[in-house]
């Protein structure tokens, strides 16, 4: 699986492709700006890549930036997104043209490996990636006259749901059936007029992208 990751602090970067490497990801580019990184990301066209958002010049949104032109340019183009902060436009910038593959996690995750790495892995297969706090950021912060109507129980699958998990992984989080988190998902695409969809990467997309309008 071929890697581009984005990072300017060098022992990050470096302990990153060091990390990638050895759990079998082949690192095919290592660039520390954002000037260069949309012109990398299109002309490598990587099976996935893992971006700092801030980086030179300004260290604002460069990276952000890059990665959102070279999905432009290569529809559906994977990307993790890493933070230091939850920064909730980030987030709905990121999945605002639902293309599918992406992800958001604070920098804090890529210390666990294993759950880094597999979150590298599903982006890259087209999956939803989202950190747990920057979900718990989006619930507080969305459609309070929406979600004010959902249930106690309600909330917690959303939450669970708004991270990428699949209803047998909702299920067993929250230690209930599939059956019941099948019908509280209805309940709460009901409530937050959302159509209910069976594809369940489409419908973490609509969930967070409405929640962090």
């Amino acid at each position: 699986m071929r890697v581009v990751i984005a990072e300017d602090l060098v022992l990050l970067r470096d302990g990153m492709v060091r990390m990638l490497t050895a759990y079998g990801f082949e690192v095919v580019a290592a660039v520390d700006d954002g000037a260069t990184l949309a012109d990398t990301l299109v002309s490598l066209r990587p099976d996935v890549a893992v971006v700092d958002v801030r980086l030179p010049p300004t260290f604002t949104d460069e990276g952000l930036r890059a990665a959102i032109a070279a999905r432009r340019a290569v529809p559906g183009l994977p990307v993790l997104i890493l933070s230091q902060y939850v920064e909730q436009v980030y987030a709905r910038e990121l999945l605002g043209d639902r293309a599918g593959g992406v992800g958001y996690l604070l920098k804090d995750r890529v210390g666990e490996v294993r759950e880094f790495t597999e979150a590298v892995r599903q982006v890259a297969g087209g999956g939803t990636v989202m950190d747990p706090d920057v979900v718990a950021q989006l619930l507080g912060g969305g459609r309070s006259a929406q979600l004010a109507t959902l249930t106690q129980r309600e909330r917690e699958v959303l939450g669970v749901m708004a991270e990428g998990r699949s209803n047998a992984a909702i299920a067993s989080r929250l230690v209930i059936t599939e059956k019941a988190v099948s019908k509280h998902i209805n309940s709460i695409l009901t409530k937050l007029d959302l159509p209910p969809s069976d594809d369940d990467h489409r419908r973490v997309l609509a969930v967070l992208a409405y929640l962090g309008a």
